[in-house]
């Protein structure tokens, strides 16, 4: 057998169908595109033109807020975690960070960071250093006689120096001045 012999199995593909070529075809004069008009010409865009009224998705309000400083955290469960250690590939004696969850294959990448959460139990004492962590999952590690140290704080709203910073502090302090004073 050749290249040049290759074929499909009969019947296995059609032929196009060639419109407008008289009315024998069955697409013959319109060729299938209706009557007359702007929409039986090549190169139609008007979807969403209301003849000059102002379309719906103008009339409609904008809605949400994408942040473009937002965090995008990996999260992790306790289960996971403990599969790991069950299976050798974590050590419960070290610090388990989102490096070491890579290197086991707990985890595929770190992102933004590593978030605990609390799904599953914990059989030994473990010490674990991630981005964020659960409340849940902080009393679960704890109670299991681990800790856990998280290594990104929230931000303070009232910190820093820039105006808005300021504005925030003068609005807190003038909330704080009209509140009555307990003795």
């Amino acid at each position: 057998m050749k290249l040049n012999e290759l074929t499909d199995n009969p019947g296995a593909t059609k032929d196009r169908i060639r419109v407008g070529r008289g009315i024998g075809c069955g697409k013959g004069k319109t060729g299938g595109r209706g009557v007359k008009g702007q929409k039986a010409r090549s190169g139609v865009a008007i979807k969403g033109f209301e003849g000059g009224q102002m379309p719906l998705h103008m009339r409609l309000p904008k809605r949400g807020f994408n942040n473009p400083l937002r965090l995008d955290f990996v999260h992790i469960n306790l289960d996971r975690v403990q599969d790991a250690i069950d299976a050798g590939k974590l050590s419960a004696k070290d610090v388990i960070d989102a490096e070491a969850l890579i290197a086991s294959g707990a985890l595929r990448r770190e992102r933004d960071g590593v978030r605990l959460l609390a799904r599953g139990a914990l059989k030994a004492p473990l010490k674990f250093k991630v981005a964020g962590a659960s409340e849940a999952a902080v009393k679960a590690v704890e109670a299991a006689g681990g800790s856990v140290e998280i290594t990104i704080q929230k931000k303070d709203r009232l910190a820093g120096d820039g105006k808005r910073a300021v504005r925030r502090r003068a609005a807190q302090a003038k909330r704080e001045s009209r509140l009555p004073k307990s003795a």
